[in-house]
C-alpha cells in the first residue's frame, strides 16, 4: 500500500485543490449575477432630472431626462455595429432649460449620414448617465481637426465641446427629427465569464482525478 499513498494523496489533493476553484467561480458567478441585475434594474429606473454635480460612480447609469436645445456643435466617435457595420456615435453639445451645457450620446449615424445635424430646440432627451471605460494605451489620440474620436472619454470629449464632463446616452429624444439611432446603455457589454471558468476547472479536476485513477492502475499492474 505504501507504493499507492504519495500519488493517491497528490491525486486526491489537486482534485479537491481544482474543485474548490471551480466551486469559487460559481460563487463569483452568483455575485456577477447580483450585480447585473442591480445594474439593470437602475438602468430601467424612472428617469430624474440631471443632478446638479453627479458622481462617475455613484451616479453611473443614473436615468435622467432632460429639455433644452442641440447647440449644433457635435463630434463623431468611430464605432462599428451589428448587422449596420462601421459609423460613428453622434456627440452633441446640449444646453439644458436651466443653463447648463451637457453632452448627449444621441446614437448611432452610418458613414454616409450626417453626422453634424445642427441645432435644434424644444428638445427632451431620456437616458442614462454614463462614463464609459473604453480608452486604454493604444487608442489613437482624437482628431479634433475632424472632431472624430476613436474611443468615448467623458473628459476629453467635454474639453472638446466646451461643456460640463456629464454625458446623457439617449434612450429616446423627441421634439426633433430622429438624428440618430439610439444605442442606450445596457448591461451586455459587462463581462461575465464566471461560468466559463468555472467548467474550466471542474473539467480539469475531472482529468486530474482520471490521471491519478489511470497512474494507480498502471502502478498495481507494475507490482502484478
Amino acid at each position: 500500500m505504501r507504493r499507492y499513498l504519495v500519488p493517491l494523496i497528490f491525486g486526491l489533493g489537486g482534485f479537491a485543490v481544482l474543485m474548490a476553484l471551480g466551486l469559487w467561480q460559481v460563487d463569483r458567478l452568483a455575485w456577477k449575477e447580483a450585480i447585473l441585475a442591480e445594474i439593470d434594474a437602475r438602468i430601467a429606473a424612472a428617469p430624474v432630472a440631471v443632478p446638479a454635480d453627479p458622481d462617475p460612480e455613484a451616479d453611473r447609469y443614473l436615468p435622467v431626462t432632460a429639455t433644452g436645445a442641440f447647440t449644433g456643435e457635435t463630434l463623431r466617435v468611430l464605432v462599428s455595429v451589428k448587422d449596420r457595420g462601421a459609423g460613428y456615435r453622434l456627440i452633441s453639445a446640449f444646453e439644458t432649460g436651466d443653463g447648463r451645457s451637457i453632452m448627449t450620446d444621441e446614437g448611432f449615424v452610418g458613414l454616409d449620414e450626417n453626422a453634424a445635424p445642427g441645432p435644434a430646440t424644444g428638445v427632451t432627451v431620456t437616458g442614462n448617465l454614463h462614463w464609459p471605460d473604453e480608452t486604454d494605451r493604444w487608442t489613437p489620440a482624437p482628431d479634433l481637426g475632424q472632431n472624430l474620436f476613436y474611443a468615448r472619454d467623458v473628459a476629453a470629449m467635454a474639453q472638446a465641446l466646451g461643456t460640463d464632463p456629464i454625458l446623457v446616452v439617449a434612450r429616446t429624444v423627441s421634439g426633433t427629427d430622429a438624428r440618430a439611432t439610439p444605442m442606450p446603455v445596457t448591461s451586455t457589454g459587462i463581462p461575465n465569464n464566471h461560468l466559463g471558468y468555472a467548467v474550466q476547472w471542474f473539467g480539469l479536476a475531472a482529468v486530474w482525478l482520471g490521471m491519478t485513477a489511470f497512474l494507480l492502475w498502471r502502478i498495481r499492474n507494475r507490482a502484478v
